[in-house]
């Protein structure tokens, strides 16, 4: 009698969920009002995306969190608090 093996989920559907949330969770706390404020939360956030983008993609998920750190943290270093506005929090 065999016995059949559990299907195992993939890596890559493994990483996503996770990932996902990690980008939302980032999103919706990052702030700052400093240049350096900025480029920390923005490099988290785009690191965040890009590991997401990277394991849907076939991309690679360290890849895609340095390419989405890097454009996330010049984004919010090359920008001011006038430049991206998005209005007061929801709370």
């Amino acid at each position: 009698m065999s016995c059949a093996a559990a299907p195992q989920r993939s890596l890559k559907a493994a990483l996503l969920r996770p990932a996902v949330l990690l980008a939302a969770v980032l999103a919706l706390s990052a702030c700052g009002s400093s240049t350096g404020d900025r480029g920390l939360s923005g490099a988290g956030i785009g690191a965040a995306a890009g590991t997401a983008l990277g394991a849907v993609t076939g991309l690679g998920i360290v890849e895609g969190a340095l390419i989405g750190a890097g454009a996330g943290g010049l984004t919010g270093l090359l920008t001011d608090e006038d430049t991206i506005d998005l209005g007061d929090p929801w709370w």
